[in-house]
């Protein structure tokens, strides 16, 4: 018995931290995905090989607790934090599934960890999917990207449905937390570039800080996110009309309004200027910051873009994914 599923990861344009706040934000599904295969195992646990990280690890099938383990399942000292695990763990533990027996399960991980690009969305919704796959049970999107949320929610202790959201359904979409994805129809190119540093963001430490500092300064934090909440309007508006040049400056302006939340790093801010020097017309961290990503818009200067971040840090090009979630 053997099941397959894959998820992708996203980058969000416009919005990030306001979402949190019940802002709308406007993300993409991107072609870099999170493959989980599982299959029958003749051992009593559940085994969980994520090479691209070199995590390996043991969930006990009976307390769900997880040992982690080097690549031929032996003890390893010092041991390392489960982290991505806890994402696996609660998902194949859900109400949904009893779990009789061992499993083998291998994570195929094209998306870098802490990047700000959901990676842990994708690993669970796949998760998620391949599981319901394995039991022949039957699964719709919409109650995918429900548990998938419940899951980061347990892992994270706070988290917007974003990301699971794009992660299951894909392509370009205008988030709400009233209505949630819906569909930008646009048949304008997005040209992007993904510029990320060696040092990951800590997503939940950064919304934290955010939030201590709108509790601090409401009568100043709370007109910067109604700001952002008018760009990512008005983003969606360009979007849908073709107007490359505004959402340049759009996603500019987006930049500078994360900066004075305190999420910006100085690692982030020379990928930013150095992909608009190289000619980007937008560039912004993406995700939640404090190390992680930066996304460029660079119509026409793809390949200059790409090669000046690469000399700086990592980088990739990166395609809208219209697929979300399959199996």
């Amino acid at each position: 018995m053997k099941a397959r599923a894959s998820a992708p990861g996203k980058a969000i344009l416009f919005g990030e931290h306001a979402v949190v706040y019940g802002k709308p934000a406007i993300a993409v599904a991107v072609n870099r995905k999170a493959i989980v295969t599982i299959q029958e195992s003749t051992e009593d646990d559940i085994k969980v090989k994520i090479p691209e990280l070199e995590v390996y690890g043991l969930i006990d099938l009976v307390k769900g607790t997880i040992s982690p383990k080097d690549e031929n399942f032996s003890d390893v000292t010092p041991t390392y934090n489960t982290g991505i695990l806890d994402y696996i763990q609660h998902a194949l533990f859900s109400d949904e599934f009893n779990l009789d027996h061992g499993l083998d399960i291998n994570v195929d991980l094209e998306i870098p960890i802490g990047a700000g690009l959901g990676s842990s969305a994708a690993i669970t919704v796949a998760t998620l999917a391949a599981t319901f796959n394995y039991a022949q049970q039957e699964l719709t999107l919409e109650k995918l990207a429900q548990m998938a949320h419940k899951v980061e929610l347990k892992v994270q202790g706070s988290a917007s449905p974003l990301d699971t959201t794009i992660s299951t359904y894909g392509g370009f979409s205008y988030f709400t937390h009233k209505q949630g994805a819906i569909k930008l129809e646009t048949n304008m190119e997005m040209p992007l570039v993904v510029g990320y540093t060696s040092k990951p963001g800590n997503t939940g430490k950064v919304v934290a800080n955010v939030r201590k500092l709108s509790e601090n300064h409401p009568t100043i934090i709370n007109p910067i996110l109604d700001t952002m909440e008018t760009v990512t309007n008005q983003a969606r508006e360009a979007i849908l009309t073709g107007e490359e040049k505004k959402i340049g400056e759009l996603m500019n302006i987006n930049q500078g309004l994360l900066d004075s939340l305190g999420v910006n790093t100085l690692e982030l801010s020379n990928l930013v200027y150095e992909a608009r020097n190289a000619g980007a017309i937008g560039s912004k961290i993406t995700g939640a910051g404090g190390g992680g990503s930066i996304i460029a818009y660079c119509p026409g200067r793809t390949q200059e873009v790409l090669e000046k971040l690469q000399s700086v840090e990592n980088a990739f090009p990166i395609t809208i994914s219209s697929e979300g979630v399959t199996w």
